[in-house]
């Protein structure tokens, strides 16, 4: 497994491990569960697996060509591996009330799957092609798109340990 890949889902594991089920539900008004934070980490890695998938049935990479605000979003994320605060998640990323032991149970499953999608574009297209769009970075290349889910990780990680240290 890829080492970003492999570090988010440790990171994953590490920050939820002895949480109850009253833990993972528990928020303050207005703000996420760790539950529903995780649910949306795993719809990001699920719409990446579909995104990739599709780029391997069709035979050829699906990135348009970056814009400059492209370029400076990416630079932003995955070069300084800074998240930027305050954006609201997309509609299709956004928790449904996935049960917690199922959400927890198929995290790193999925993972697993995400990063297995993205090494076989990698190969067949190439570690410098874009790949796929970002529905707010643009254009990435398979790396682009492992940094990105680890700074992304990592951003909503901190939420969770929050959600912690309220208990």
């Amino acid at each position: 497994m890829d080492a970003y890949l492999q570090r988010l889902q440790e990171a994953i594991t590490s920050a939820t491990v002895g949480m109850t089920a009253e833990d993972l539900v528990r928020h303050p008004q207005g703000k996420w569960s760790t539950v529903e934070v995780l649910e949306h980490l795993y719809l990001t890695y699920t719409g990446t697996v579909k995104g990739f998938e599709r780029c391997l049935q069709e035979g050829k990479p699906l990135a348009r060509t970056p814009l400059l605000r492209d370029r400076m979003r990416t630079l932003i994320v995955t070069g300084l591996m800074h998240m930027p605060q305050g954006r609201k998640a997309p509609e299709r990323a956004q928790p449904r009330g996935m049960a917690a032991d199922e959400v927890t149970r198929e995290i790193g499953p999925r993972i697993s799957a995400m990063d297995e999608a993205i090494a076989q574009c990698e190969a067949r297209f190439g570690k410098r092609t874009r790949v796929l769009d970002h529905p707010v970075l643009g254009p990435l290349t398979a790396r682009q798109w492992r940094k990105f889910h680890w700074v992304h990780g990592r951003h909503h990680l901190k939420q969770i340990e929050k959600l912690r240290q309220q208990t």
